[in-house]
């Protein structure tokens, strides 16, 4: 039976802005010849991973993947997984689609739309085997804090949609975010910490390392793991 979830309002705070940018030449032919093969429609209601995918494997989620190389490296890495990618911002996601066709990867799809409806409407119940979230936007103005998506009621949705043992892996560049999402995680009964209560883990090494990570360590700035999973 499929959890009751919050309703979504027609004026709810949205954790993103839809900051198109401009789409490059590839990435627009990659939207328009491998979206239809390779993407999934909020249209289709809940989705059979199995069907989907053509074949049983767990399922791993990627919300927010900007340009696409953290799941792409991650479905490449590991073919025994199926990769589920969602990403507002189109340049991203016909970046992806490239990664996609150079790779040869037949393990990954892509959804364009909000991640809150997608939870609510398109993913069953315990039916994820993991969920990443990296770098989501910090909103750091303190009148934007609201905005954030580690919030209780995101992070309830993700339970319920999230296997038993299921991973919850997030990863923040600011300190006062970072501390967020460990206050927030801490509060929810639903979770622990694997890294132990209060505690940051270690950077795996599934979490690709970006450029401009790898920018920040050379300028000093600090990077934090945390993950939790469902009990």
């Amino acid at each position: 039976m499929q959890a009751k979830l919050p309703t979504p309002k027609d004026h709810r705070i949205r954790s993103f802005v839809r900051r198109q940018g401009r789409l490059t030449a590839a990435q627009q032919f990659a939207l328009e010849k491998y979206l239809p093969e390779f993407g999934l429609q909020a249209s289709a209601g809940v989705f059979d991973f199995a069907k989907e995918f053509k074949r049983e494997a767990p399922t791993h989620l990627e919300i927010g993947f900007g340009n696409g190389q953290s799941v792409a490296n991650m479905a490449a890495a590991h073919p025994e997984n199926n990769y589920l990618g969602v990403e507002v911002h189109r340049p991203g996601v016909g970046n992806l689609l490239q990664l996609i066709h150079r790779q040869e990867l037949t393990n990954v799809r892509v959804m364009t739309d909000d991640v809150f409806d997608v939870l609510q409407n398109n993913i069953a119940d315990n039916s994820l085997a993991a969920v990443y979230i990296y770098f989501p936007d910090p909103w750091h103005k303190r009148c934007h804090v609201k905005r954030r998506i580690i919030n209780p009621e995101f992070v309830t949705m993700l339970a319920a949609k999230m296997e038993s043992n299921g991973l919850l892996h997030m990863a923040t560049d600011w300190k006062d975010y970072a501390r967020h999402m460990m206050k927030v995680m801490n509060a929810m009964p639903q979770f622990i910490n694997k890294a132990g209560v209060g505690e940051y883990s270690p950077r795996p090494e599934w979490r690709t390392l970006t450029k401009f990570e790898q920018r920040g360590h050379r300028l000093g700035h600090d990077v934090w793991d945390l993950m939790f999973t469902k009990i």
